[in-house]
């Protein structure tokens, strides 16, 4: 249930609702929009009539129920107003949103070592990037394969962090190493693997990093906005959304079948900002190039690319991971679709 607040309405008065709101068991959460503040209600809302929520005060404007089972997610929470994740990196803060430029996050899969991911970092950077990803904890579908560095690689993180002033996003597979990531990572990432286990979403939201939250390879849109709300639900407002591709009945020619369909979509239900990762959900990095275009013309608010300096020797997504010169060839030709649709970054200076 959401109570929308009248052009100009006092703080005090803002206030005093809530307190008294509060007194009726329920948790009253205060959203600013550009034009309005809306009251978002949490607690047992089936039984109140919305005539005698209108009644408290004559600031309030119209009183609406929330139907949809994602509450904080749903687009209707904010009045259909769309919001911002802004995270603080090295050269100062980012916006992720619908009126925003598009941010590109761009890396290699896993962190390998420090010459491999600075060189990264500083060749991304030096292309338009404004976030690094590498993989310092890997969840792999073989228990033989490559699965990260742990701890050392976050201090590598921190490292390319140091030199190139990107902003670091990484993920976390377990909650016991949720503080130790938290102390160098911008940006929390769960993995598909990772997009239903619970309790790791509700210690993610108990934290203040802006949190990344990637599609299950099997998940319904529905599944995903519901595992969303785990993380608002435990006090965290700050959630991109990124589609990474779902598993369909064609596996020959691409790893995964990336669903644009989820960026108009998306919009029409949650408030939340958009990310799309097309090298997970090609699996080629021959492929990777349309469909990152093809996400800014639909309209995402964010693109994540893999990079890295030498693909044939990765330990980990070689075949889907784009050289730096490839990287720097595609962000110039993602500038032009997003300058024609008004959604792309001024020149990142280079010191």
């Amino acid at each position: 249930m959401i109570v929308v607040m009248k052009i100009g309405s006092p703080e005090a008065e803002i206030n005093r609702i809530s307190e008294e709101l509060t007194s009726w068991g329920l948790t009253p959460e205060k959203i600013i929009g550009k034009h309005k503040v809306v009251i978002g209600l949490v607690g047992e809302t089936a039984d109140l009539d919305p005539l005698q929520i209108q009644e408290v005060s004559p600031w309030i404007e119209q009183v609406l129920r929330v139907e949809l089972p994602y509450k904080r997610a749903s687009r209707q929470y904010r009045h259909g107003e769309a919001s911002d994740v802004v995270v603080s990196t090295p050269d100062g803060p980012v916006v992720f949103g619908e009126h925003h430029p598009v941010v590109v996050v761009a890396g290699p899969c896993s962190v390998e070592n420090e010459e491999m991911i600075v060189e990264t970092a500083q060749r991304v950077k030096a292309s338009g990037a404004r976030f690094l990803r590498g993989g310092a904890y890997k969840p792999r579908t073989s228990p033989y394969a490559f699965q990260g560095h742990g701890e050392s690689a976050l201090e590598l993180l921190a490292k390319a962090r140091e030199a190139s002033g990107l902003g670091i996003i990484t993920e976390v597979m377990d909650a016991a190493d949720l503080e130790k990531i938290a102390e160098v990572a911008d940006m929390i990432q769960v993995g598909a693997r990772n997009m239903q286990n619970f309790s790791l979403l509700k210690k993610v939201g108990a934290q203040s990093k802006p949190v990344l939250l990637k599609r299950g390879m099997a998940a319904t849109i529905e599944d995903w906005l519901m595992a969303a709300e785990y993380v608002l639900a435990a006090g965290n407002p700050n959630v991109i959304l990124c589609e990474r591709g779902i598993r369909t009945f064609d596996r020959q020619f691409t790893r995964n079948t990336l669903d644009i369909s989820v960026v108009p979509v998306l919009r029409k239900l949650t408030h939340l900002p958009i990310m799309i990762d097309p090298s997970h959900g090609t699996g080629w990095s021959e492929f990777v190039p349309s469909m990152a275009m093809a996400a800014i013309a639909a309209g995402t608010d964010s693109l994540m690319i893999e990079v890295h300096p030498n693909p044939k020797k990765a330990l980990s997504d070689g075949p889907q991971s784009l050289t730096p010169d490839a990287f720097e060839n595609l962000m110039q030709e993602l500038a032009v679709v997003g300058k024609a649709v008004g959604r792309w970054q001024q020149a990142v200076a280079v010191a």
